[in-house]
């Protein structure tokens, strides 16, 4: 009887120091959510589509882009995090690395908000341009590490 109790008892504490335990969270990746497109456009492929397939890639070139360039000091690509990067993994670090994370976020919804009110206004030809503008800034962050020296 007691071997039972003693059992049940090891077993319980077990059971409790499992389930309380402190999971380790994965690393946070600096670069989070969309970072590239499928295909770039020329001029002539831009003029044969609607104004909505125009609105559509507006879109998706805006998300890559709030995604990687105001990080681009630290990386171009997903994947990266503070520690792989040599950066402490505080407390503080951490709480200003997921409030960056949550203002894009925010920045990004409130902005895609605003052009699906807005953006159907502006004129074919400027959002022709402004798509090209992008696709070509984003082609640019291939050749990034060409401006670094050692």
């Amino acid at each position: 009887m007691k071997t039972k109790s003693t059992l049940f008892i090891a077993t319980f504490f077990m059971m409790i120091s499992i389930s309380f335990a402190q999971k380790k969270k994965d690393p946070i990746n600096i670069i989070t959510g969309k970072v590239n497109i499928s295909k770039y456009h020329n001029h002539d492929q831009l003029n044969k589509m609607s104004k909505g397939e125009l609105l559509t890639l507006y879109s998706e070139r805006i998300k890559v882009i709030v995604n990687i360039l105001p990080n681009i000091a630290f990386a171009t690509k997903p994947g990266v995090t503070m520690e792989s990067l040599g950066i402490p993994t505080t407390k503080d670090n951490k709480k200003a690395l997921e409030a960056n994370i949550e203002a894009s976020i925010g920045y990004f919804d409130s902005t895609i908000e605003f052009q699906k009110k807005i953006l159907p206004y502006s004129d074919t030809r400027d959002l022709i341009a402004a798509i090209l503008f992008y696709e070509e800034t984003l082609k640019s962050l291939h050749t990034y590490n060409d401006f670094k020296t050692d």
